[in-house]
C-alpha cells in the first residue's frame, strides 16, 4: 500500500515518464521478437510460419568461422582503445580545465574541444582522410621536421589503424565527455581546497588527495556502463576510415553483421551474430556491476 500512496504522490513523475516507457517497449523490446531468425533459415519471401528451424546451427557456423574471430579481435581492441584513451583524456582535460583561473580561456577552451563532437562522422572521416593523405598536412609536418623521408598513405596501413581511430575517437569526443567530470567536480566542497592549501598541499596534491576521489563515483558508474557497451566499438568511423587495405584491422561485429546480412543476405547468421553482441555485453554489465558491488563501490543497481 505505500508503494502505491507514494505513485499516487508523484502522479504526475509518474505520467511523464509514460511516453518514455511506450517507446522503450515499442523500440527496444518488441523488436526482440526477431531474435527468433537466429534459430531459423530465414528466408524474407516465407511466412514467419514456413520458415525452416535449424536450432543452434547459426551459432555453431559462426564460432567455426575464422573471420568472425578476426572481427570479434578488432572489436575488443578498438573498444578498449576506446575505453581508455577515452577515460584517461576526458579526465585529464576536466582535471586541467578546472585549474584555470581565467574564466574566458577556460570557456573557449572548452567550446573549442566539445564542438568536432557535433561534426557527423561523415564530414570527420573527411577532415581525417584529408590531414593523413600522401599530401596531407601532417604528411608535410614529418617531412619538414625530417621524420620520414617519403610521404606515408597512413589509412593504407593496417597496423595503424587501431591507433588513427583512437586518436580520432579522442578528438570528436573528449571534449564532450569532459561535461560530465566538471559538473562532478562542482559538487566537491570548496572548504577542502582551502584547507588543504593552509596545510601547505601543492595544486598536484589537491588534485590527488581532493579532485580525484570526488570524481571516483562518477568514474566507477560510468565504467561499468562503458564495459556493457565492450562490444560496440562503433559503425561509421571503422566503416569510413576503413578501405580493402586495412580490412584485417577496421572490420568488427557491426560491419560483419552489415556485410553478412544486407550484403549476402544471411540474416540468420547476421542476426546470430548481433545477439551474441548484446548477450556478451549484458554479461559484461552485470558482471562489473557485481565486482563493484563487491568492492562497495558505486554501482548501477
Amino acid at each position: 500500500m505505500a508503494f502505491f500512496r507514494k505513485l499516487a504522490r508523484q502522479k504526475m513523475l509518474v505520467l511523464m515518464s509514460v511516453p518514455f516507457l511506450l517507446w522503450l517497449i515499442l523500440f527496444k523490446y518488441v523488436p526482440l521478437w526477431g531474435w527468433t531468425i537466429a534459430f531459423q533459415k530465414y528466408r524474407p519471401a516465407k511466412p514467419f510460419g514456413d520458415q525452416e528451424w535449424v536450432g543452434l546451427a547459426n551459432f555453431e557456423f559462426l564460432f567455426q568461422d575464422d573471420s568472425f574471430y578476426q572481427v570479434l579481435r578488432n572489436t575488443i581492441v578498438m573498444s578498449s582503445i576506446k575505453l581508455v584513451l577515452g577515460f584517461v583524456t576526458a579526465i585529464a582535460l576536466a582535471i586541467l580545465l578546472n585549474e584555470l583561473r581565467s574564466l574566458v580561456f577556460k570557456r573557449i577552451v572548452q567550446t573549442i574541444s566539445y564542438l568536432p563532437h557535433f561534426i557527423s562522422w561523415v564530414v570527420a572521416a573527411s577532415i581525417i582522410s584529408t590531414v593523413l593523405a600522401p599530401e596531407g598536412i601532417f604528411n608535410i609536418l614529418l617531412l619538414k621536421l625530417g621524420m620520414i623521408d617519403q610521404p606515408v598513405l597512413w589509412l593504407g596501413i593496417g597496423e595503424y589503424f587501431w591507433g588513427i581511430l583512437g586518436v580520432s575517437e579522442v578528438w570528436k569526443d573528449v571534449g564532450w565527455n569532459t561535461i560530465v567530470y566538471l559538473a562532478a567536480m562542482t559538487t566537491i566542497d570548496p572548504a577542502q581546497y582551502e584547507a588543504a592549501e593552509i596545510d601547505g598541499a601543492s595544486r598536484f596534491q589537491r588534485i590527488l588527495y581532493i579532485t580525484l576521489p570526488g570524481l571516483k563515483p562518477v568514474i566507477v558508474i560510468l565504467l561499468i556502463m562503458n564495459l556493457g557497451h565492450i562490444l560496440e566499438a562503433g559503425f561509421e568511423p571503422q566503416y569510413l576510415l576503413g578501405n580493402s587495405m586495412t580490412v584485417d584491422y577496421s572490420d568488427n561485429l557491426d560491419i560483419f553483421v552489415l556485410k553478412y546480412g544486407m550484403n549476402m543476405g544471411n540474416y540468420s547468421l547476421a542476426t546470430a551474430a548481433g545477439m551474441f553482441k548484446t548477450v556478451v555485453s549484458f554479461i559484461f554489465l552485470l558482471t562489473a556491476n557485481a565486482i563493484a558491488k563487491k568492492l562497495g563501490e558505486n554501482r548501477l543497481f
